[in-house]
């Protein structure tokens, strides 16, 4: 079973929602747990946690990774996700379980690799989830856009013009086949930014998540 670092509520009374942050190839679960504190005041009753990948990475001894990459073959994406897929919906129903909550209290959050995962399960889940926000990444499967739970959950993608990492022409192609599926997405590219998140980012996910979890 997956497992990482959490914080629980800041308002200290159960969690009302749950945020799950899936980060991105090399780091950990505490590379995203602080967007956790950083949420707290305008998600006060969400709890979260940032499960670590379920392998070591081979390209960094200290982090982990969701599947390989060799960034030579474009179907790894494909595979890599579906290969992750049972540990990670695991996941996610053990920790709903935990709170007592429903998956439309559920928000996925991922940053690159992440955003890949959370695209994949939050299109995936049975019942519908709450909302995906994805940083810097790209729609491994787009098969599962036509195959989404109607209505299909929320989404936000924001993605740095100058990333060097995943090009945001994966932006527009995500765009392109999640609109075909008349899948609602908020888009922001932000000028400047490269394989990160920046305030405004952060900003446009807290939106959406306090918006489309609430209940």
């Amino acid at each position: 079973m997956l497992d990482g670092p959490r914080l629980m509520p800041a308002n200290g009374a159960p969690a009302r929602r749950l945020v799950v942050f899936l980060h991105g190839y090399g780091a950990d679960g505490n590379d995203l747990i602080g967007l956790g504190r950083e949420w707290a005041p305008v998600l006060p009753d969400a709890a979260f946690v940032s499960p670590h990948a379920p392998e070591p990475c081979a390209m960094a001894p200290v982090g982990r990774q969701w599947f390989p990459l060799t960034f030579h073959d474009p179907s790894e994406f494909a595979r890599g996700c579906a290969a992750a897929a049972p540990a990670l919906d695991a996941f996610l129903a053990a920790e709903l379980a935990r709170h007592a909550l429903p998956a439309s209290r559920l928000a996925l959050v991922g940053f690159s690799q992440g955003t890949m995962l959370a695209l994949d399960a939050g299109l995936r889940h049975r019942p519908r989830i709450g909302c995906i926000v994805g940083y810097s990444g790209l729609l491994a499967r787009p098969e599962l856009a036509a195959a989404a739970v109607k209505p299909a959950p929320p989404i936000a993608l924001v993605h740095g013009d100058s990333d060097e990492v995943v090009p945001v022409d994966m932006l527009f192609a995500a765009l392109d086949v999640l609109g075909a599926a008349e899948i609602p997405v908020e888009w922001h590219l932000r000028p400047g930014l490269g394989h990160g998140i920046d305030a405004e980012g952060l900003a446009v996910g807290a939106g959406l998540i306090r918006m489309a979890t609430a209940g």
